[in-house]
């Protein structure tokens, strides 16, 4: 990324996420392990149903909305890592090796991972609500990584100059697209706007703004993140709370 800045900007008050873009040499380990998870999981899928006759992760992980109403909330968390295929998750889990290093290197592990749970529950949460058929897959928290990085594009776009314009292009073209794939039958779209929606909020509240401030005596420059770290946690917070209250709400 070539950067030009039109103005140094000073540290802000507080505790600033400081040097927010990694280098090549940053590790994006919480993206492995993600990646690692999953594929054991479907290993076990896998077994369990050769051995079995029945995918006891399934059973007992996928969202199931009258199972969600008797109090077995984690069923929001667990369908991130269950997948019903090969294909369906050697599809998301290219998705997460493509899109995840980058964004784990911009917002840092615990930001990274934070984006990718809340969107992954979102995604489920909106399921729960506008979906009466059970799901399960990882897709939910890729769509809130594409919201994410087109959000961090469109917030930093002065450093990006005038590619800005045609990476969101390329960002708005691959959602119409799946959204549209979405609608064929076994797909759950709601799943995947739901994540959509909460990646978008996560990344707009808490996601990386950057700036380039001057080092003194002519040492050049470093990278930070406009973004206070306890406003990060707040966010996070708020809109885990938020969906939190709406699941209840159902079920009430």
């Amino acid at each position: 990324m070539s950067i030009q800045p039109p103005h140094t900007q000073p540290e802000p008050d507080g505790q600033p996420l400081n040097q927010p873009v990694r280098g090549p040499g940053f590790t994006p380990w919480a993206t492995y392990i993600l990646l690692g998870i999953t594929v054991l999981v479907f290993g076990g899928q896998y077994l369990t149903q050769s051995t079995m006759g029945i995918d006891l992760f399934a059973v007992y992980g996928m969202k199931i909305n009258q199972a969600i109403v008797a109090g077995e909330l984690w069923r929001l968390v667990t369908p991130i890592f269950l997948h019903g295929s090969l294909t369906h998750i050697g599809f998301n889990m290219y998705a997460l090796f493509v899109l995840g290093p980058g964004l784990e290197r911009t917002y840092g592990r615990s930001r990274y991972l934070l984006l990718y749970f809340l969107s992954g529950i979102a995604g489920n949460v909106v399921s729960f609500y506008l979906s009466p058929y059970n799901s399960l897959g990882a897709s939910t928290s890729i769509f809130g990584l594409v919201a994410a990085e087109g959000v961090f594009i469109y917030r930093n776009r002065e450093f990006f100059g005038k590619q800005a314009r045609s990476l969101l292009g390329n960002l708005l073209l691959i959602v119409v697209i799946n959204l549209m794939l979405g609608l064929m039958p076994g797909i759950d779209n709601w799943g995947h706007m739901g994540g959509l929606l909460g990646g978008l909020a996560f990344a707009w509240t808490s996601g990386p703004l950057l700036a380039v401030n001057w080092l003194p005596g002519g040492g050049g420059y470093r990278m930070i993140d406009q973004n206070l770290s306890s406003r990060v946690w707040l966010y996070a917070a708020v809109e885990f709370l938020v969906m939190l209250g709406l699941v209840l709400l159902k079920m009430a």
